[in-house]
């Protein structure tokens, strides 16, 4: 994961600063504004969405209604041929004994049907069909139940109604107006054996007036309960399924909405339902009612575009301008690396972070051009004392030969104190000097202060008596070379106070814990308490100490090499003596 995320950002990540500045500002720019625009078109389109879905609602409710009450009034009109006692009779009379009989018969029934279609003129005809063979079937009002019509679908809708209304979609006729049938069972005697079947035939023409209006915009269609077409502005519609022209089903409630194609086209579907079952539907194309929507969305957008660009050229002069000044500090810092230190004057940036950081950077230039310069002359100064030790290693040879050539003579004049003081003295500085090396064992260092005690000893005899108590397992460790030597022979010069009784010196090396003590303790002469405080805190010493090797020098030279936690320290009383302790590390 973390690869490929390196991969991903790799080639952001190598991209010049001015270009991320300015892919970053312009993605900032660019997502709020690309969310306004949306959030603008969606916004507009949900609102007229509502509102056409709020105004289509009471439209289709309308429709519904005026459907309603259409269809009672069709109902009601059957219910007087279903109530008519009259009628009933004369379809149920036998006519065998007296054919002259269906005279009165036929002026009746002329007269009811003539009245019911002039006082109704959107019904275009209407028929009872009969089992009764003895009244003439005159193929206009009344007409034979055969096989023909057992098999139409008129009479397959009738099955289990028990005398109720059925409207039956009409199949097209040559020369005919669309129209729907009602029909209905005439079994008011007996429920179980209908005398006949009433069909009404309705214009079409009566249904579409009801939703003339509303078919500007949108497409309005009457949709009955076995999901067949009885009304539309496009009579090719008519008897035929809804499904092949809407694909979608429509949800399990009375009345309500859902989204649709009708003819390739996105449509807003809304619906309501009769308590006959048939429905009122609308068809309202997107694009109707979002035109306004997509304008007001193409200006919107023409505006961001416009904002973009004097965002895109702001947030590029910005970058630029930035950018400009992170160059020139960058070109700085080069010139910074290949020390051309006598080039470079930083001009005023400015106030901000950066012109900030061109301060800054202008004094640290400053301040390493003087460091480099501290360098450069340190480095004389070691080539210097290099060239001088290289010097100083043929004086060894010359001091050695020169010690050789005394113990000689010392010899020949039988004077023992002189060859033993020579020949300690050869090997002092034997150690000492060590072929220029700064760090020796402590064995070495604890030898090279015995040879130091010797030499004295031949100067003060017995006025010098030291003792040693070493911890063995110390003196392969190393130490900086000469530790001990300064302050034994501080106590000798400085701390007799007495010529007969002379000085006694202790000298210790033990473990504390991963550090090495030493402490050098005399019962010399001491210092005073205010001159011990001095002598710890800034390290002077009695007398000349100073020089040389002093007690100063050992105390610097054991914190440059091991660090601020290691050194010496002294502790002394008047007339009591002096202990110096040293710390350095146990490795």
């Amino acid at each position: 994961m973390k690869r490929l995320a390196g991969w991903m950002t790799k080639p952001f990540t190598n991209l010049r600063l001015r270009e991320k500045l300015f892919l970053m500002f312009l993605l900032g720019a660019i997502l709020p504004l690309l969310f306004f625009v949306l959030y603008s078109y969606q916004t507009i389109k949900s609102e007229l969405s509502n509102q056409m879905y709020t105004s289509s609602v009471a439209s289709v409710a309308q429709i519904n209604s005026n459907l309603e009450n259409k269809l009672d009034t069709y109902t009601k009109l059957s219910a007087t041929m279903y109530l008519n006692n009259t009628l009933r009779a004369y379809l149920t009379n036998n006519y065998t004994q007296d054919p002259s009989l269906f005279v009165d018969a036929y002026q009746y029934i002329n007269n009811t049907f003539s009245n019911m279609l002039t006082t109704n003129p959107d019904i275009h005809s209407l028929s009872i069909y009969i089992n009764n063979d003895s009244l003439p079937a005159d193929g206009i009002y009344i007409k034979r139940i055969d096989d023909a019509f057992r098999s139409s679908a008129i009479y397959r809708s009738l099955l289990d109604t028990y005398g109720n209304v059925r409207f039956v979609s009409t199949p097209p006729a040559v020369d005919q107006p669309p129209m729907f049938t009602l029909t209905r069972m005439l079994n008011i005697s007996n429920l179980d054996n209908a005398y006949g079947i009433l069909t009404i035939n309705i214009l079409e023409s009566d249904i579409f007036r009801l939703m003339e209006k509303e078919t500007a915009e949108k497409t309005v269609l009457i949709v009955n309960d076995q999901g067949f077409i009885m009304s539309a502005k496009d009579k090719s519609m008519l008897n035929r399924p809804l499904k092949k022209f809407v694909p979608d089903s429509f949800p399990d409630k009375l009345q309500g909405r859902f989204d649709s194609t009708y003819n390739g086209e996105k449509m807003l579907v809304v619906y309501n339902t009769t308590k006959f079952g048939w429905k009122s539907v609308a068809l309202i194309p997107y694009n109707s009612f979002l035109a306004k929507a997509n304008q007001t969305a193409k200006r919107i957008f023409i505006l961001a575009l416009i904002s973009f660009g004097i965002m895109a050229l702001l947030i590029y002069i910005t970058a630029r301008l930035f950018t400009k000044r992170v160059e020139y500090l960058v070109g700085i810092i080069r010139r910074i690396e290949r020390e051309e230190f006598e080039h470079i004057d930083i001009r005023p940036l400015g106030r901000d972070e950066i012109g900030q950081l061109g301060n800054v950077l202008r004094k640290m230039s400053q301040r390493l051009s003087t460091l480099i310069s501290d360098v450069y002359k340190k480095e004389i100064d070691k080539k210097e004392a290099e060239m001088n030790v290289l010097q100083a290693q043929i004086n060894p040879h010359f001091l050695y030969n020169t010690l050789a050539s005394i113990s000689s003579l010392a010899i020949r004049n039988s004077d023992q104190r002189m060859n033993k003081m020579v020949t300690d003295l050869a090997k002092f500085y034997r150690i000492s000097l060590n072929k220029g090396k700064n760090q020796i064992s402590i064995h070495e260092e604890m030898q090279l202060t015995r040879y130091y005690v010797a030499i004295q000893q031949i100067r003060f005899a017995d006025l010098i008596r030291v003792h040693y108590q070493i911890d063995e397992s110390v003196l392969p460790c190393p130490i900086v070379k000469l530790t001990l030597q300064p302050f034994v022979e501080n106590a000798m010069n400085h701390a007799i106070w007495d010529d007969k009784l002379g000085i006694n010196i202790m000298i210790k090396a033990s473990r504390d814990g991963q550090d090495i003590v030493f402490k050098i303790i005399d019962d010399g002469m001491g210092m005073r308490v205010q001159e011990s405080r001095n002598a710890d805190q800034a390290l002077p010493s009695r007398g000349d100490a100073l020089s040389g090797y002093g007690i100063r020098n050992v105390d610097n030279r054991i914190k440059l090499l091991y660090g601020d936690a290691y050194g010496v320290s002294i502790f002394s009383r008047l007339g009591i003596g002096t202990t110096v302790t040293i710390r350095i590390p146990g490795r």
